[in-house]
């Protein structure tokens, strides 16, 4: 499995609760446990190592719904692959990665409270608003020398105050702190400017899809 997709799922099963993933010959099957995502496949290659007939294989033994394939190409050819009974988000995600460094810890615009808490492993931060209101959160979790980044969300209301930098600076000097080097995260279109002003760079495409098989 590729190295960064492997850090990804080692930490993205300790942020959400997840199973410990089952090692597959092209990847790993995820138990969640959740309705609409009751377990995930993902796959192992990025990019053009990941091919058409494994992808096919592992589509085709999917029976139940709620089923998610996690494949590290773009929509527009795993689109191809899989037939009508998936779901496919016409939106790419983003394996991304940046190297940890303690940096400084940002301020917070007046009016607002930051705060952080650790608890199995994860650390969250909190960004309240004057109101009291959430204004942004994420969480990490490091997993050694790398840590994920997850859940990272800032309300429209309060977007482009700085708080989405707030939140992540905060938290990836946490996961240094606990001994990461590198960052990891999967990141949507819209979240992908923050991180790569914060120096995160690409690392591959990702595609999700969902099983809804016809009743």
């Amino acid at each position: 499995m590729d190295e960064t997709v492997q850090a990804w799922v080692d930490g993205w099963v300790v942020s959400r609760g997840a199973a410990p993933p089952v090692p597959e010959p092209w990847g790993c099957t995820i138990d969640v446990g959740m309705y609409g995502h009751v377990t995930r496949h993902v796959f192992g290659a990025t990019g053009d190592d990941l091919d058409e007939a494994t992808v096919r294989k592992v589509a085709g033994a999917v029976t139940g719904a709620g089923v998610w394939l996690k494949a590290f190409r773009d929509p527009s050819v795993v689109a191809g692959w899989l037939d009508d009974t998936w779901w496919i988000d016409p939106e790419p995600g983003y394996l991304m990665t940046v190297p940890l460094t303690q940096g400084d810890r940002p301020d917070v615009p007046y009016g607002y409270r930051l705060r952080s808490w650790s608890r199995g492993g994860v650390t969250r931060v909190m960004v309240a608003a004057p109101d009291g209101s959430p204004a942004a959160r994420g969480q990490i979790t490091p997993t050694g020398s790398t840590a994920v980044a997850d859940q990272i969300e800032t309300a429209p209301e309060h977007r482009r105050k700085g708080l989405g930098s707030l939140v992540m600076r905060t938290l990836q000097m946490t996961a240094v702190r606990q001994g990461a080097r590198t960052g990891v995260l999967a990141g949507t279109p819209a979240g992908r400017g923050l991180y790569e002003a914060l120096g995160w760079e690409v690392a591959a495409v990702l595609t999700s899809a969902k099983h809804c098989p016809r009743t």
